[in-house]
This record gives structure tokens, C-alpha cells and sequence, in this order.
């Protein structure tokens, strides 16, 4: 309650400068969890980032209302507006414009890489998630942004929560409309043997110290 309330008819978070986050907190959805489902939600936010979180989990060791697993970022740069990001995880998964397939090893491979869809975050933007399986897009304005499919067993997340992010650092706000949730039939689970990597594909390096 300290940072989230409803304003005009939109689910709000605000953060300031006076007193900032000592990490990255989400309001949380209590109504269950999710594993295959389409999700539209109006956007807009200004200051800092946002995201939605979805497949998530708690992490109760990091602190309060700390969360870890996939994200539709909302962002004021147009690349990393609607990626996926791997929220305490494997960080930039698919940049906004790329077509991503992750390997069993974890290895990423940009199989296409367009211009980004460009929106301004500070109005009013429709993002829009789709996940069946380990197949996921994120949509902006009805554009697809990102189209990645995860095939790192270890890593990918298959099922969890839904929560909106507030960032730490600089003060910042967010608020979300029309959040609209459908569910989808259970299934659609690519295998490493019927996703083949185009042999043009570029195989993304993994951040220094890493393997």
C-alpha cells in the first residue's frame, strides 16, 4: 500500500527519489497462477521501467514482494520495450524486433532481427502476451515485438505468477488498464528435435564470466 494505489481507475505504482526501492518489488496477483494463456493489459508509465511478470515465482529470500522469471518489459528505449526479459535470471532473452530460439545448453540464436515497434511509454500502449507451451510473444499495439521459443529445460519457466513491476532507482510510474486474461488448453511443448535453428541464425555470446 505504501507504493501502490488506484488512481482514475488504473492500478498504480509510484516510487520517489526521497525513498527508493532496495530492489526491484511487484504487486503480485493473488488469483492463481498462470501456465498457457493470452493477456492484454493498457499500459503507461514514465520515470525509470516496468514490466509485466508472468510465470513467475516469489523469492522471499531476496525480500518482500521480490519476484523472479519471465517479463514483458516496458521500457522508454523502443529495444527493450516489449522484450522478454528473465527477471533474476538469464536477463535480455529477445530484444524488441528479434526472433529468438534458446537451445537445450542455453545457447541463444537470433534467427530474425527487424527495426524495433516503436511507442511512446508515457501514453497509453497495449501490450499483449502469449504463451503456450514454451512458445511466447509479446506484442506491441498489436505488433509482434518478440517470438521465442525456450528450450532449456533448466531454466525456462513453464507455469507461476502474474505481477507488475516498480523499479529501483529513480522515481518512477506506472499505471495498467483493461487487463484482460484468457486461458488457454495445456500443451504445445516444442522439443529440441522439431525446432530446427536456421543455419543463418546469429548464436548470441553470453555475458562475460559465463559459459
Amino acid at each position: 500500500s505504501e507504493n501502490w494505489s488506484v488512481q482514475d481507475g488504473c492500478i498504480t505504482g509510484v516510487t520517489t527519489n526521497e525513498k527508493q526501492l532496495p530492489y526491484n518489488q511487484f504487486l503480485i496477483w493473488r488469483g492463481g497462477t498462470v501456465k498457457n494463456f493470452e493477456l492484454t493489459a493498457k499500459v503507461k508509465q514514465s520515470g525509470n521501467n516496468s514490466g509485466i511478470q508472468y510465470r513467475s515465482k516469489e523469492l522471499k529470500d531476496v525480500g518482500p514482494y521480490s519476484i523472479g522469471g519471465y517479463q514483458c518489459d516496458i521500457h522508454p528505449d523502443p529495444r527493450n520495450n516489449a522484450m522478454l526479459y528473465d527477471e533474476r535470471g538469464r536477463a535480455i532473452v529477445a530484444q524488441n524486433g528479434q526472433t529468438v530460439i534458446i537451445d537445450k545448453d542455453g545457447t541463444k540464436w537470433v534467427t530474425k532481427d527487424t527495426d524495433p515497434v516503436k511507442a511512446d511509454v508515457a501514453e497509453w500502449n497495449e501490450y499483449t502476451i502469449i504463451a503456450k507451451g514454451n512458445h511466447l510473444i509479446h506484442k506491441l499495439n498489436g505488433q509482434v515485438t518478440a517470438d521465442i521459443i525456450d528450450l532449456q529445460e533448466s531454466e525456462r519457466e513453464m507455469e507461476g505468477l502474474l505481477a507488475i513491476q516498480i523499479h529501483r532507482g529513480p522515481a518512477m510510474k506506472v499505471q495498467i488498464k483493461d487487463i484482460v486474461l484468457k486461458e488457454l488448453p495445456d500443451g504445445g511443448i516444442l522439443t529440441a528435435e522439431e525446432v530446427k535453428i536456421p543455419a543463418d541464425a546469429k548464436k548470441v555470446a553470453p555475458p562475460a564470466g559465463k559459459k
